[in-house]
């Protein structure tokens, strides 16, 4: 699987980014000509980052930003909704600050031994259970069957509620699905818990976890 990451993504043709669409969703291209019609292996784990405005400040405290609001709209859709809804998780990062600073002097990081160790284990555990479905990883199995052939994570009333109150999407809630799965399988659990939903909830509409475990 290839990783790509495509920096400054709204400096991009939008034509040239939702030519992504289908290869995301589907994980292959389809060449088709006049008598026959060629498909190509195309699954990717894509990155994409850009900045809020063409200046880069909009909405950074302490900072000036020198982009006319239509500007800033402007640039902001040349990423599209169709794109962001394939986008599994958001992630908004704010500049560092002092307090960033010292925290992360306290913090003791996880070595990349043990990190890998964990990971090795939650693809263990996603291949065991999904290899009677023909599946290997939580991002391959469809949304039929992430609802009917799998149990249903705990908790479920809060993708209710996020649909309900317009956050979520159809698309969006099979990815919830699927990161609550790898929170579980991370974790060690056979079922995804009510915090594994709220954390997934979370990654894909681009929130704080710590914040969304309290409320």
């Amino acid at each position: 699987m290839y990783f790509p990451f495509l920096d400054e993504v709204a400096e991009f043709a939008p034509k040239v980014i939702d030519a992504l669409r289908t290869p995301l969703e589907s994980g292959h291209i389809e060449l088709a000509r006049a008598r026959a019609v060629t498909r190509y292996p195309s699954r990717f784990q894509l990155v994409l980052a850009a900045n809020p405005c063409p200046c880069g400040y909009y909405g950074l405290a302490g900072r000036e930003c020198t982009c006319p609001p239509e500007a800033v709209r402007r640039y902001r859709e040349r990423v599209s909704g169709p794109i962001l809804d394939r986008v599994d998780m958001q992630q908004t990062l704010m500049p560092m600050t002092q307090s960033h600073l010292r925290k992360a002097v306290r913090l003791t990081a996880e070595s990349s031994e043990v990190v890998r160790a964990r990971v090795a284990e939650a693809r263990e555990r996603q291949v065991q259970r999904l290899a009677p479905l023909g599946y290997r990883t939580n991002a391959e199995v469809p949304g039929p069957v992430l609802r009917q052939e799998l149990p249903l994570p705990q908790g479920t009333q809060l993708i209710d509620q996020a649909v309900t109150r317009g956050l979520l999407s159809a698309r969006g809630v099979d990815k919830v699905v699927r990161i609550a799965w790898t929170l579980a399988d991370l974790a060690g659990v056979g079922l995804p818990r009510r915090q594994d939903v709220q954390e997934a909830l979370a990654m894909r509409r681009g929130e704080e976890v710590a914040e969304v475990r309290c409320g």
